[in-house]
């Protein structure tokens, strides 16, 4: 994107006031999005988005600005603007750049991934999907009475660079196809979703299971349209894989990121090493797993992601840090610095993270629950990343009776606190399932897993209507 020569250049400008170092990330982003509804193609977009964004840090503080000019005036600006910002200045540093450590990921080292065209697939391959889901859908039954259907198809080249010396590129694809099934009776609607996404290009596309998707939204919207209203109290509860890990990731994993740590914003600032979970409860957080909607060759510091063990048998072994918090807590970076885009800096974040699998299996859980909930899917919820505190809508619930599935419930609500669930998990099953979603946090929104086998719950407190 730039020579070495002007990458040292505004590295060096951003240091020309006694930072304690300073760093570059630029990127190139374009994106196809197409979206159906009422048996009707609403809209179809080619975006792309450029820039770059400079920070300097100096005593632990760091200053960041951004800009879409990517000359030389343009990058040299915002370079003197955080320099400027810095209170305690000093003189300026000079920087050597290693070209050797220049990486580039696996969809660059293979473009027979992707077609030639930027690695998107062309909007009548998507508009084709879509009309497919539509169509699949309704056939399923007269009363899905509304189907939404929308895809995403990006490629983003990013290169970062800092005054250490390092610099790297990367290029991530992602593909995500999303379908929404409304069941309608009368006045009552229900809702069924189903949106697979992977960091693929378009082979994500080429061996998408559209007719499946489409049918599995249909049939969980249609099996709630019928459901009665969830009994409310404490129960014993089994919250099945996959998007179940929704409750993990928002009320432990964001309490486990360094910027929180670092704060003391988190109940688990203190607790390394100390139990914080029942002992069947590992869990993980890893951005090299293959093709995985969260992963990514390096993070948006350039550091190289990697598998992190956050809690071992219970017991809390590691926080997910960024190189500033990392700092700040004395601790060595775990890949896991990442960002929406340029316009954001960044800071510690989740990948794919995940409750390990254990020996149970669902079926087990469910004969040995004399009475329960069994949140087969969740939907929504709430957090609050001080304390863990969270609830949770339950998108597609049964009622378990005398070690059987009963009745469909509807308006089922978990709400606990994240360091109380943890200890209360008394099985976890065998069988691991991630789901895709986008997480929202200071550095913006980013594609991350969720998942975990099935588990159960002792004594979680269900809301309902």
């Amino acid at each position: 994107m730039l020579s070495k020569p002007h990458i040292t250049q505004v590295l060096e400008e951003a240091l020309s006031t006694g930072g304690d170092w300073s760093d570059l990330f630029m990127e190139e982003t374009k994106r196809h999005t197409a979206e159906l509804s009422e048996n009707t193609i609403k809209s179809v977009a080619h975006n792309e988005n450029t820039g770059a964004g400079v920070r300097v840090v100096k005593d632990g503080k760091e200053f960041y600005a951004y800009t879409n000019d990517l000359s030389r005036e343009g990058l040299g600006k915002i370079a003197r603007e955080v320099a400027s910002a810095v209170s305690n200045k000093g003189p300026g540093k000079k920087v050597a750049l290693d070209t050797s450590q220049v990486q580039r990921s696996n969809a660059q080292q293979s473009p027979e991934r992707v077609t030639p065209k930027g690695g998107l697939q062309t909007h009548e391959v998507g508009i084709a999907l879509l009309r497919k889901a539509n169509e699949v859908a309704r056939l399923v039954s007269p009363e899905i009475v509304q189907v939404n259907a929308s895809y995403l198809d990006e490629v983003q080249n990013v290169l970062v660079a800092n005054s250490d010396g390092m610099i790297k590129n990367d290029t991530r694809t992602r593909g995500r196809f999303y379908v929404t099934s409304i069941a309608g009776c009368g006045q009552e609607k229900q809702v069924g979703t189903e949106s697979p996404g992977a960091s693929k290009g378009f082979d994500f596309f080429e061996s998408l299971d559209v007719d499946a998707c489409a049918k599995n939204s249909a049939e969980s919207a249609l099996r709630m349209l019928t459901a009665g209203p969830s009994p409310r109290g404490r129960m014993t509860v089994i919250i099945d894989s996959g998007f179940g890990g929704v409750i993990f990731h928002e009320a432990c994993g964001h309490l486990l990121e360094a910027s929180a740590v670092a704060k003391k914003s988190t109940v688990f600032a203190e607790s390394m090493g100390q139990v914080i979970a029942s002992s069947c409860v590992s869990a993980v957080d890893d951005g090299t797993l293959k093709s995985e909607w969260g992963s990514q060759t390096m993070d948006d510091e350039g550091f190289p992601t990697q598998r992190n063990l956050l809690i071992e048998n219970g017991v809390l072994k590691s926080f997910l840090v960024d190189r500033l918090n990392g700092e700040r807590l004395g601790l060595k970076v775990t890949g896991s610095s990442r960002r929406q885009s340029y316009r954001f800096s960044p800071t510690s974040r989740m990948n794919n993270t995940f409750i390990l699998p254990g020996t149970s299996s669902l079926t087990q859980m469910i004969t040995e629950t004399d009475y329960g909930l069994y949140a087969k899917k969740l939907g929504g919820g709430s957090v609050n990343p001080a304390t863990g505190e969270f609830n949770f809508a339950v998108t597609e619930g049964y009622m378990i009776r005398k070690g059987l599935i009963a009745e469909p419930v509807r308006g089922a609500v978990l709400i606990g606190r994240g360091e109380e669930i943890l200890k209360k998990i008394d099985r976890v099953g065998s069988e691991l399932k991630l789901a895709q979603g986008l997480c929202g946090a200071a550095s913006g929104w980013v594609p991350v897993d969720v998942g975990q086998p099935p588990i159960r719950v002792q004594d979680l407190l269900v809301g309902g209507r």
